[in-house]
């Protein structure tokens, strides 16, 4: 959350809020997650902390959801034990209260004139602060950094602002041209779905991707590694909605929006994409997919596969580095998911003779200049872990039972 920093503006916006009297039944039960309540009351301090952190959106959405998710968050935390002691959370008071540039008395003050009550400060932040320290514990050691990734990410980052992250399913349904009417009429059908369990059966049943097998979920992607042209198709969906069917060579993608974020200290979106193209034949029979499996065990980098090359037509490999724009469609799909090193083999030439091997070399833009490598470090950590608890409270959310009355 973003707190404003100046005191005037706090206490202006405190003499024009007001505090309306609560209704009769402010202490009654209005939503009811698993076995534990959230009140009107709740609700309505809620929205009245949000307001004075001029969080911005749907303010009566943000404070059922992020209700619904603190509840859910405490049961898991009280399964694992973990209690934040009176010290830990007082400390954890003074300093959000000190991002303001004031004390928690002034704090606290400041937030009465707004009508809120001292209790919903103090449960805010000991569910974030708590929430925080329990992702640690669970998590950490599943989160290795190593040189490498700090590297990349330096020769990728840029320096302040944010950037989109998206959360994808993804459904490519085969379509050769004897077969692509067909194609086409399933990929309209599926994308009339709403539901982001139908589309994952729908890919376990159709996709031609191995992300079938995990019903189409992709992880958590930056919007710049998709082409551009997809960009404004995927920001205008809500989650759950599936684009529009997407023809490609042989092909008939489809992608369910599952969710969208912003995250500080963005990568820059990349000003040309390098990658190399090694064509196998066989297309995607036994033959050309064990070809092309034997080719990945047997390179770590772009610069590998001049040595696979060698001896064989020149026209077998083709290394380029190219303004996203110019890259085809179904290329840049399958690039999107990559990192350097990493490689795909989902493609075939139009013909479908031809295996398309490709392998993503890198991302080039201009690198952050004295971006120190420890705070890099540290922000992929963060981000990692973060990564594992935006997980875990999905999982929780589709697991419980949550009723309004």
């Amino acid at each position: 959350m973003r707190v404003f920093p100046l005191i005037g503006a706090i206490l202006a916006l405190g003499a024009t809020l007001g505090s309306p009297a609560l209704a009769q039944n402010a202490f009654q039960p209005v939503i009811i997650v698993n076995d534990s309540t959230i009140t009107g009351f709740e609700l309505d301090q809620r929205r009245k902390l949000l307001e004075v952190f001029r969080t911005p959106g749907d303010l009566d959405k943000a404070a059922r959801d992020g209700l619904i998710d603190d509840r859910l968050k405490e049961a898991e935390m009280s399964r694992s034990g973990l209690v934040l002691s009176e010290e830990s959370l007082l400390l954890a008071m003074d300093d959000f209260a000190s991002r303001a540039n004031l004390t928690l008395e002034q704090f606290t003050q400041v937030l009465g004139a707004n009508g809120i009550a001292p209790d919903t400060l103090r449960d805010f932040v000991k569910v974030g602060v708590s929430w925080r320290d329990f992702i640690r514990g669970r998590f950490n050691r599943n989160v290795v950094v190593t040189d490498t990734d700090v590297a990349q990410a330096l020769a990728q980052a840029g320096a302040g602002g944010s950037q989109i992250e998206v959360l994808l399913s993804e459904i490519i349904i085969a379509a050769p041209p004897p077969q692509a009417a067909a194609a086409m009429a399933t990929a309209q059908r599926i994308s009339q779905l709403t539901s982001t369990a139908a589309f994952e059966a729908q890919a376990r049943q159709v996709s031609a991707l191995p992300s079938r097998t995990s019903g189409g979920r992709l992880g958590w992607l930056p919007l710049s590694n998709y082409p551009p042209q997809l960009h404004s198709l995927i920001l205008s969906l809500s989650p759950g909605q599936v684009t529009a069917p997407l023809p490609i060579p042989n092909g008939v993608a489809l992608f369910q929006l599952r969710a969208v974020r912003e995250v500080p200290s963005p990568k820059i979106a990349p000003t040309s994409i390098d990658y190399a193209t090694f064509y196998v034949a066989g297309g995607r029979s036994e033959t050309g997919i064990r070809a092309a499996q034997t080719l990945a065990d047997s390179v770590d980098t772009c610069d590998d596969l001049y040595g696979e090359a060698r001896g064989l037509p020149a026209t077998v490999l083709d290394r380029k580095s190219v303004a996203p724009a110019e890259i085809p469609q179904d290329v840049a799909l399958e690039l999107a998911r990559l990192d350097a090193g990493e490689v795909s083999y989902n493609l075939t030439t139009a013909d479908g003779k031809t295996l398309m091997f490709l392998m993503l070399c890198g991302r080039e833009n201009p690198a952050a200049e004295g971006a120190d490598p420890e705070a890099v470090r540290l922000q992929l950590r963060s981000q990692r872990l973060a990564g594992f608890a935006d997980a875990l409270l999905e999982d929780l959310r589709a697991a419980a039972t949550i009723t309004t009355r």
